[in-house]
């Protein structure tokens, strides 16, 4: 048995069901949830779903190296918390830099310079102490650059390890995606070992198509006996689309994670 806890993203499953039914279906599956952007939902409605809803966006707008920019991330960050509360959500997703239309950086980056990473880190230390003056988790995800999210700053994997290990708070953690550490790093099971110390939560989709495990190249079958043995007890999310029915895709993540 695993000792991990399965979740599924509601944003990219059950596509042809109104947003609260797939909460309900992937519930009903017997897995967490999560969800993004929680200010284009009905809150009430999620929080009496009966679903556990275990991370969302921990923010809207902002960046993390320029004044205006770290003030709104901050700013959207505590907004993000007091909906967390109402939803009993223990994590919040960032990213490098706040995302727009297309997953794409509102302020493409060709150089992330040494200065940009003090702020950075400075930016996610205060993001930490929100963390825990309110006990919730905010989680840095790291990002793929040559397909999904090019300019991103800070989108590696190595990154955001760099990032979470300056910080060193139980409050900021790395949300580790392994379908954009495929494509921008590959050698999944040596990342996941290096970066033990510092994962809050893992999310998987396979590559290239980001859709259910066993859809692609990627072995999820031997990364989860790699999480087994490093003793991960966090969360494991498949933030994948279906190749075909979402019941047979949220099947083949199951049996791939058993």
């Amino acid at each position: 048995m695993s000792g991990y806890q399965l979740a599924a993203s509601a944003e990219m499953i059950y596509l042809d069901l109104p947003f609260l039914e797939r909460v309900r279906r992937i519930h009903d599956r017997g897995l967490l949830v999560e969800i993004w952007d929680w200010s284009n939902k009905d809150l009430d409605a999620l929080a009496s779903s009966g679903a556990r809803i275990v991370s969302m966006t921990g923010y809207l707008t902002g960046t993390l190296t320029d004044d205006d920019g770290i003030e709104q991330f901050l700013t959207s960050a505590e907004k993000s918390i007091e909906v967390a509360k109402r939803l009993d959500c223990p994590s919040l997703n960032v990213h490098g830099t706040g995302l727009g239309e297309g997953g794409l950086p509102v302020k493409p980056v060709a150089v992330v310079t040494p200065a940009m990473w003090l702020r950075a880190a400075d930016t996610l230390g205060r993001l930490a102490e929100l963390g825990e003056k309110h006990n919730v988790v905010f989680t840095l995800e790291n990002l793929n650059l040559p397909v999904d999210h090019p300019g991103t700053p800070f989108a590696l994997a190595s990154d955001t390890r760099t990032l979470v290990a300056a910080v060193d708070s139980p409050h900021l953690r790395m949300n580790l995606d392994l379908y954009h550490a495929q494509i921008g790093e590959g050698n999944l099971i040596e990342l996941v070992r290096a970066c033990q110390p510092w994962i809050g939560e893992i999310q998987v989709a396979d590559v290239p198509g980001r859709c259910e495990p066993g859809t692609g190249e990627v072995n999820y079958a031997a990364v989860a006996r790699a999480l087994k043995d490093i003793d991960y007890t966090g969360v494991v999310a498949m933030e994948a689309f279906a190749q075909g029915a979402s019941d047979a895709a949220l099947d083949a993540f199951t049996a791939a994670f058993a």
